[in-house]
């Protein structure tokens, strides 16, 4: 009961924060608007930590490394927590083990990003096009969509390449990321 507990408050915080790091790495990367609702919150909440590490941790390649190795670290904590939570005996810390999974577990994350952010994208273009969140999510996904957009013809003028793109996501999740996340726990 209390082992549940614990891990109900570190998925939602722990895990909750590294996702929050991860999200403003990739709004970054993607050259997302920073003006919205969503950029705020994001940029609120991981400022206090986010412009600390700016001090220590270059960007490379004009990417915001430091959020990234932040998340992956946060990510790190939250893998190493929840070992310990599931009785795992540490006779040898496996930090390569861990740190693999860390990193398989963000690149998970940033593929639900990208199917969160299509499924919200329908939805609001039925709902409300023109909602502050549309740029948002327009720069989240159209990196993603024109390429699919450009062999994919318009079927009955309805444009396919979100379906699409879920199905490669959904595949990339099941075929890829599920085998380096069994590598990951083999070296656990």
């Amino acid at each position: 009961m209390i082992g549940e507990t614990l891990q109900f408050l570190l998925d939602v915080f722990v895990q909750g924060f590294a996702g929050v790091l991860l999200f403003r790495f990739l709004m970054q990367w993607l050259r997302a608007p920073m003006r919205n609702p969503v950029g705020e919150f994001v940029m609120a909440i991981s400022d206090f930590i986010v412009l600390r590490a700016r001090r220590f941790i270059p960007p490379m390649w004009r990417m915001d490394s430091s959020s990234l190795l932040l998340a992956l670290c946060v990510e790190l904590i939250y893998m190493g927590l929840t070992l310990l939570l599931d009785g795992y005996s540490y006779e040898h810390f496996p930090l390569l083990g861990l740190f693999a999974l860390s990193a398989v577990k963000l690149v998970k994350t940033s593929v639900y990003i990208l199917m969160s952010a299509l499924v919200a994208q329908a939805i609001l273009s039925w709902v409300n096009p023109y909602t502050p969140l549309a740029p948002l999510l327009a720069a989240i996904t159209q990196r993603f969509l024109h390429p699919l957009q450009r062999v994919l013809p318009l079927v009955g003028n309805v444009d396919l390449s979100s379906l699409f793109l879920l199905v490669i996501c959904q595949i990339i999740l099941l075929v890829p990321l599920a085998t380096l996340e069994s590598m990951a726990m083999r070296l656990l």
